[in-house]
Parts: structure tokens; sequence; C-alpha cells
């Protein structure tokens, strides 16, 4: 019976913490976007999100523990990796091409402020470092496995093609175009998807594109 009685307190004290690492990460978010993640204080943090410095310290330590709950809010916002399992149990290899440039232009049109705090935060400590290029690496392990699953189309080498796509994943890429030139996320996405084939397939020729890109 006191089991049964305590069990839900316990569970709402959890849903309070988490609700309150949820406020202080978007504050942090906020902050970090505005004014750089390197000038922006777990003291600011807090006072942005309106509460102790103390539960700032207590709920993350570090900002680099905020940086991370940020990163994995952003994806699964962005629901990133049941959008790549969707892409690779598409039938047609055309499709999975497209499909690969959907879930990059999904993944940067969710919230493009996270990357570019990623980006900016790659200049702090090693440990900072250590843990973007982790988060790295599992971005490019998404990318290469839906470039993985066009292998027997490709017009390159695997690994090639592989490397072409990251490299228009490079943040510049979206910054420029979208941020920067007033793209729409789906001129983007037409764009990268059109460019991908027939930079990859060797019938692109024949493709006609799903859609205009933009001039």
């Amino acid at each position: 019976m006191s089991s049964r009685v305590n069990s839900p307190a316990l569970t709402y004290r959890q849903e309070q913490a988490a609700a309150t690492k949820r406020r202080i990460a978007e504050a942090a978010q906020r902050l970090f976007a505005a004014d750089g993640y390197a000038s922006t204080s777990l003291a600011a943090v807090a006072e942005a999100a309106g509460v102790a410095s103390r539960t700032v310290y207590a709920a993350f330590g570090t900002k680099r523990e905020i940086l991370n709950l940020i990163c994995e809010s952003w994806l699964e916002r962005a629901d990133a990796r049941a959008l790549a399992a969707s892409v690779l149990a598409e039938d047609s290899a055309v499709e999975r091409l497209r499909g690969a440039a959907h879930w990059l232009t999904v993944l940067y049109s969710t919230d493009f402020d996270v990357v570019r705090i990623l980006d900016a935060a790659m200049d702090e400590d090693a440990e900072t470092r250590t843990l973007l290029r982790s988060k790295l690496r599992g971005r490019n392990r998404v990318m290469d496995g839906l470039i993985a699953s066009v292998a027997s189309e490709l017009a390159v080498p695997l690994e090639r093609a592989q490397t072409i796509f990251r490299a228009f994943a490079a943040t510049g890429v979206y910054n420029e175009l979208v941020i920067d030139s007033g793209w729409t996320p789906e001129q983007f996405e037409n764009w990268l998807s059109d460019t991908l084939l027939h930079q990859l397939f060797p019938f692109a020729a024949s493709i006609t594109p799903a859609r205009r890109a933009p001039r």
C-alpha cells in the first residue's frame, strides 16, 4: 500500500524535474543563439529561465550538458530517427535518394539555430568538442546509411557519393541558400534532391525533376 501511495508522487517529481530541465534548455538555446555559446553564463541561463543558479547546476552541472539536451530535443522535434527509417523503407532507389534530401531539409528547417549553436560551440573545451563530434558522427552515420541504401544504383563509388552528400550538408550551404538568399526549405529540398540525382545516378538525365528548383 505504501508503494502505491508513494509512486505517483515520485512520478510527479520526475515530471516536474523534466519540465524544469526543458525550460532551462529552451532559455539557454535563446541565449546561445542571440549572444553566443561562449558568452553565455549559467547565471544568465538561470535568470532567463526564471530559476535559481543552483537549480541549473543541479539539473545540468555544465553548459555542455545543456547543449546535449538542446541537441536531443531538436532531433526529437524533427523526428529524425523515425524519418530516416521511413526513407529506408521506400521501395524505389530514386525515392530513397529524394528522401535523403528530405531528411536533411527537415532536420535543418526544424530549428537551424541549433545547427549554428553546435557549430559555434566547436571552439570550446575538449569535452564539448568530444560531445559535438559524437553528435556529428551520429548524423553522418545516418546520412551514409541513406546513401548506402542506393549503392547498387550509384554512378560513383559509395564512399565518394557519401562524401558528396555530406558536403551538401555543410552548414554554410543551407545558410547561404535559405537564410541569406531567401529560398524556402522546400526549394532547398527540391534543388538538393535533383542535384543528388544528377550527381549520383547514371540514369539521372532521363528523370524529370519532380519540382522546379528556384532560379
